[in-house]
């Protein structure tokens, strides 16, 4: 069984729970994090140094840390083939499509665009830089677009591991205050991850205990 640190509304531990749904795998998860606290303790740098969420462990394993290398175990330990594949060429095009996901989505949506619109006060929110932030990640998530023209997912007529980096960011993005542009097939994309089981459980959660006061 895997044991979990990370509260469920952190972006990087929706992630790893919808990985987790997806592979169905018994877990326990426990709240640290915001407003439960727990990351300073003794106990919690034990497990990871860093003071950060997620982090699991295997069994009696050695606990792991870092979201991007927590994924690719469960998938290189748990997924079939079509989730991670074996054959070196297929793995790294679903790994390519992972990194950029992690690199140029999650990080250039969470902290200039998602920080500011939820997690600022009004009063302090830099509004010309949100809409600098979302043009930016715009012009990255229309490579995203392109690619969803000709596939069911972001590799391909399957769920792979890349569309866990990208889509668990599409809830966030489609929800907040934020003006748009029209990328059609990432919103096709974003309602059929919409209607997997493991999205809606574990991704498409509210957010509202994060917003400024």
């Amino acid at each position: 069984m895997l044991t979990i640190w990370g509260r469920k509304t952190s972006s990087n531990v929706q992630a790893l729970m919808w990985c987790v749904g997806e592979l169905a795998l018994d877990f326990q998860r426990h709240d640290v994090g915001h407003r439960f606290g727990g990351l300073n303790t003794d106990a919690f740098r034990k497990l990871n140094p860093n003071g950060t969420i997620p982090v699991i462990q295997d069994d009696t394993l050695p606990p792991l840390w870092e979201t991007a290398a927590i994924l690719r175990y469960l998938a290189k330990t748990y997924g079939e083939d079509e989730f991670w594949p074996r054959n070196p060429i297929q793995q790294a095009e679903v790994d390519k499509w992972a990194e950029w996901a992690k690199i140029n989505i999650a990080m250039a949506f969470t902290v200039p665009v998602f920080w500011q619109v939820v997690r600022t006060s009004q009063a302090e929110r830099d509004q010309q830089a949100v809409k600098n932030a979302v043009t930016a990640l715009e012009s990255k998530l229309a490579i995203a677009d392109a690619q969803l023209s000709e596939h069911t997912f972001l590799c391909g007529s399957c769920l792979t591991l890349a569309d866990i980096q990208l889509g668990h960011i599409l809830y966030r993005y489609y929800n907040i205050e934020i003006s748009r542009t029209s990328l059609p097939n990432l919103r096709r994309y974003y309602e059929r991850l919409a209607d997997r089981a493991a999205y809606r459980n574990h991704v498409m959660i509210s957010y509202d205990e994060l917003r400024a006061g």
